[in-house]
């Protein structure tokens, strides 16, 4: 399964590295893939086997020290 994320707060490789960090350690992740807008909202896309718990997501993404960004279902421009 793949979904896609809005997050913000991230500004540089060192941020990338957080997020990728914290999603890549729930259970079920294969990849993670981060489209950084420095300053804005970025997107990343998640991979796992199994569709993954959407609260577990969000807790990930806090603990890295950044913030979703609306519903995800939202189209990405």
């Amino acid at each position: 399964m793949t979904d896609t994320y809005r997050v913000t707060g991230m500004t540089c490789e060192h941020c990338v590295a957080a997020v990728t960090e914290e999603l890549s350690a729930l259970d079920g992740v294969t990849a993670v893939a981060v489209d950084l807008v420095a300053g804005g909202t970025s997107t990343v896309t998640v991979e796992s086997a199994e569709p993954l718990d959407q609260a577990a997501v969000a807790d990930a993404i806090d603990e890295a020290g950044y913030a979703l960004a609306g519903p995800r279902d939202l189209p990405l421009v």
